[in-house]
């Protein structure tokens, strides 16, 4: 074969290369994913990344979830409580419309049934958990107690409560309000 008789050979070939660029293309795209795969199973720390990243984000979805959840658990047994509090404390409250309904000119009986309405309101209290203190003749202390007044005399020992003008109440540990009270120095 002479010399003309191969370019003529090449020329078909390169004709149908440039007929079908496509298909050189995809010759192209074909071996670049194997070499991409190659690289990923090469790089096993990419994959620990894309891993963690994924584990992360999933971990503060359910942090979110949890977060939220918790926060609506807190609100409704909030609720439950104030609901249940004034459950215990509505007799009171119809005793004295009662009371105040009444249209009686006998004090005695009116006294005596707001003594009666008053036990049934320090039962609800201690039905509760409330603790009711601030007696005269306790120690004062500073942490249960506010003195507004201080009295010198020689008949009470030094910080013992003479008078009471309005007693504290906690419920375990926390003080709700504290005792409001007169001491000795």
């Amino acid at each position: 074969m002479n010399k003309k008789d191969k370019e003529t050979e090449k020329k078909p070939k390169q004709k149908a290369e440039a007929e079908n660029p496509k298909k050189q293309k995809e010759d192209t795209k074909a071996k670049e994913p194997q070499g991409n795969e190659e690289e990923k199973k090469e790089d096993p720390l990419q994959q620990e990344l894309d891993e963690t990243k994924e584990r992360l984000l999933r971990l503060s979805a359910e942090y979110s979830n949890y977060k939220r959840r918790s926060e609506k658990e807190k609100q409704e047994t909030y609720v439950y409580a104030k609901a249940e509090t004034i459950k215990e404390l509505l007799p009171v409250i119809d005793n004295l419309e009662r009371a105040l309904a009444n249209e009686t000119k006998d004090y005695d009986a009116l006294k005596k049934g707001v003594e009666m309405t008053f036990s049934n309101l320090s039962t609800i209290l201690q039905k509760l958990g409330i603790e009711v203190f601030g007696e005269p003749g306790e120690t004062f202390d500073p942490n249960l107690h506010n003195a507004v007044m201080h009295v010198e005399d020689e008949n009470y020992k030094t910080g013992e409560i003479v008078d009471v003008f309005q007693k504290g109440y906690k419920i375990g540990d926390k003080i709700v309000r504290p005792a409001m009270v007169k001491s000795a120095n």
